[in-house]
């Protein structure tokens, strides 16, 4: 049985969580905690398999109770949060960043039309998460000093850069965007699977700690340097040519929608060699079949090593193809990208 505890405070909120995630054979709810100290002293008495944690409680919010449970007693958090609440998405990213491995919108009530798809997801994230591997986080910060960047050779100066994450991947990202100079020219596309209504938070949230713009990409505007775009809920990103973003409706790709291999495949069409594509962690292998263009194009590859990927799924899928040009640890993925675009 799958062990879970649920800390919402709203007594409604939680009794439907608690049934939702009863509702599968498979999953006992061990506890439930009503404000953020009691999840945190749960959660060292109980050692629960998977924690689904409110954003707003009292006593202590849902950050909070995530970066004290990362560090005492690290066990893999599914935020549960509201979309309709700025704050709440805000904070709900600040807590992927201290550790916490996904986010999720509260279940609606059973009378809306979503109500049995946003419980199948629940309990299907629930059971995924699961089988994540957390690891401790420290009070202090460590710095961490990346590896020498080994030479590479360059067939062209890249002008364009596309990621793809998931799992993991608001952390990822912000590592990354953050390790970047402001006047890092080349233009920034972002594939990252995320639940519906928090893209936005997400963009507003990596805009507070990188040196460089970032935005919701829109269909038809203008691909800028220096800028960093991040695909929208329910449409593919790519670019129409090499000075407009494009936003495509076609239908999903092994179900995700965006989808990275949308992405790698319409970057490297246009742009050929110039291009860099980096997948980073996250469940299953989104992007490997759009990889296999990058590399027909000349494009360069990048994929994150298993040690600072949450989830070695995607990395691993486009090693496992013989398709990644470097493995890099986290740190090291910004130092080669200004390399790489460097005149």
């Amino acid at each position: 049985m799958l062990r879970v505890l649920v800390a919402e405070d709203s007594v409604t909120s939680r009794e439907l969580l608690v049934a939702i995630l009863r509702s599968d054979p498979e999953i006992t709810v061990v506890g439930e905690a009503s404000n953020g100290i009691d999840a945190v002293v749960l959660t060292k008495q109980l050692r629960p398999d998977v924690i689904t944690m409110d954003i707003r409680m009292p006593k202590q919010d849902g950050f909070e109770s995530t970066r004290q449970i990362m560090i005492d007693a690290p066990t893999p958090i599914v935020i549960v949060s509201s979309i309709y609440e700025e704050r709440d998405v805000e904070v709900s990213m600040h807590a992927l960043r201290v550790g916490a491995l996904t986010v999720l919108p509260k279940p609606p009530g059973p009378e809306s039309p979503d109500f049995d798809d946003q419980c199948r997801k629940l309990v299907q994230t629930v059971k995924a998460m699961a089988q994540v591997k957390v690891v401790r986080r420290w009070r202090e910060r460590v710095t961490i000093t990346p590896p020498p960047t080994p030479h590479v050779e360059r067939a062209a100066r890249v002008r364009i850069v596309a990621i793809v994450a998931s799992t993991g991947g608001p952390s990822a990202l912000a590592r990354i965007l953050s390790n970047l100079s402001a006047d890092f020219e080349a233009p920034i596309l972002v594939v990252q699977h995320i639940s519906t209504g928090f893209v936005g938070g997400l963009a507003a949230w990596l805009n507070t700690i990188s040196p460089l713009p970032v935005r919701v990409a829109q269909d038809g505007e203008p691909l800028r340097a220096k800028t960093v775009y991040v695909a929208p809920d329910n449409a593919h990103l790519g670019v129409r040519n090499q000075s407009e973003i494009a936003l495509l409706r076609t239908p999903p790709i092994e179900g995700f929608r965006p989808s990275g291999t949308t992405l790698f495949e319409s970057v490297s069409r246009v742009f050929g060699n110039a291009m860099v594509a980096v997948t980073l962690t996250g469940m299953g292998s989104d992007g490997v079949a759009g990889l296999r263009a990058v590399r027909t194009a000349g494009g360069r590859i990048i994929a994150q090593d298993e040690a600072t990927c949450v989830v070695f799924g995607m990395p691993a899928a486009a090693i496992a193809a013989g398709l990644a040009d470097s493995t890099l640890p986290l740190d090291a993925i910004a130092s080669r990208l200004e390399e790489l675009a460097a005149p």
